[in-house]
């Protein structure tokens, strides 16, 4: 079973089911390539700067363009938005693949690529923000959220990357071809998806003025909020150590642990492991524990387990450090999700979920070249011990988030109380969520 027993289902509706097989399909080819771009970026030199810079680049789109592209998914029909940032993406990897089969590939050129992807990924994201509350009723965000992130790792993490390692194996083009196919399929099921997914009362665009006042706007409801603002705080710690660690994670697992490609594809796999499993508890836990111990305990779980990671002498051991950390980060990212999605009025949602992502992609980004000149300087041991430190003052944030639930005026109900609902009550007649 995916989810709990005694959880109270809302059907998520067809609508839900055609865009969860778009993020499925995606996933796939994204794993594919997540673990085949480290590995030809391993090929082309041992520089750990080098290959952090490759990290760097894909991330500082979200700096660049995170705010804009949330003004745009809350003017903009965001369904359009998808398909034809999917459709890009898939001509774009198509590309590389052409480059890599014809041995024409270069750092500064997987930088560009990294950097277009990421460039990608943050308009998606921002369209992406509002589509899972237009999709499902209140009740059923939690499990949905659930659903999409732990169906995401299975296909992306745990099938794609040690799928991608052999693939890349038999040709180094290949992972990247298949990529390609995918972002094509998944722009194709939402392109055919049917409904209305225009955010209400938005008019177009006419004015940079515009522009730059609804982007003030998103920012400073996400400030004027303090428990998302420090929830944004954490977030941002928690994934400036993931990104650090993902950055040096091919190098730590060839120097350090002396495995193969594949068994750095393993070690990705083992995180899939336990996000899943992490995903999948979600529901439960935040129906009987209650969001505010969630987020305290998956944090300093983080903590621990990449200290663990750091320490290991071998794959087995890194692995279960990796997965236990996986399984502690998906909870918390299914939380903090829910929670964000549940807070925010529906037509600020790109808004305000693209200042909370350019927080967490700058933590990314720093995180990438933070890791790199660490492990440069330290060896690459050293960046788990630091994250482990940084970890755990996340978790103490995490802490005084739960104890600051001052709202803005547009929001009734502590947001305890409103994430607990989310994961323990439903309508049992409210049957498929329409589409807004």
């Amino acid at each position: 079973m995916l989810f709990a027993r005694g959880i109270p289902r809302t059907p998520l509706g067809p609508s839900f089911n055609q865009v969860w097989a778009s993020v499925t399909v995606s996933s796939l080819g994204d794993g594919m390539s997540f673990v085949a771009l480290p590995l030809l970026a391993a090929q082309l030199t041992a520089d750990p700067r080098q290959i952090a810079m490759v990290s760097l680049a894909e991330q500082l789109p979200w700096l660049l363009l995170g705010l804009p592209s949330g003004v745009l998914a809350d003017r903009f029909d965001r369904r359009r938005i998808l398909w034809l940032v999917d459709a890009a993406r898939a001509l774009l990897v198509g590309a590389l693949a052409a480059a890599v089969a014809a041995g024409m590939v270069t750092i500064p050129l997987l930088a560009l690529v990294a950097f277009l992807l990421g460039c990608g990924q943050t308009f998606y994201s921002g369209a992406w923000a509002g589509m899972v509350p237009a999709l499902v009723v209140p009740g059923a965000l939690t499990r949905a959220n659930a659903r999409l992130q732990a169906s995401s790792l299975i296909t992306d993490t745990l099938l794609g990357t040690p799928l991608g390692a052999l693939l890349f194996g038999i040709a180094t083009a290949l992972p990247f071809a298949v990529d390609a196919v995918s972002f094509a399929t998944a722009a194709a099921l939402v392109f055919i998806l049917r409904g209305n997914f225009q955010p209400r009362s938005q008019p177009a665009l006419k004015t940079w003025t515009t522009l730059r006042r609804d982007t003030t706007e998103g920012v400073h409801w996400l400030w004027r909020h303090q428990s998302l603002r420090r929830l944004c705080l954490a977030s941002g710690i928690t994934n400036l150590v993931g990104g650090g660690l993902i950055a040096i994670l091919v190098l730590y697992a060839r120097q350090t642990l002396g495995l193969s490609n594949l068994g750095f594809a393993l070690l990705v796999a083992s995180f899939a492991l336990g996000g899943v499993a992490g995903a999948m508890s979600t529901p439960r836990l935040t129906a009987r524990f209650g969001a505010p111990w969630v987020l305290k305990l998956t944090a300093a779980s983080t903590a621990v387990a990449a200290a663990v990671a750091g320490t290991a002498t071998s794959g087995p051991v890194a692995g279960m450090g990796i997965a236990a950390y996986g399984a502690a980060n998906l909870a918390w990212n299914v939380t903090a999700v829910s929670l964000r999605q549940s807070l925010v009025p529906g037509e600020l949602l790109g808004r305000v979920a693209m200042a909370y992502q350019m927080v967490i992609g700058s933590g990314t980004a720093l995180g990438a070249v933070a890791a790199g000149f660490t492990a440069h300087a330290f060896g690459l041991r050293a960046s788990f011990y630091a994250g482990a430190v940084l970890l755990f003052a996340a978790s103490l944030i995490s802490t005084r988030s739960s104890e600051k639930t001052a709202l803005p005026p547009s929001v009734r109900r502590p947001w305890t109380t409103a994430l607990r609902d989310h994961a323990a009550a439903s309508d049992p007649q409210a049957g498929d969520a329409e589409t807004r």
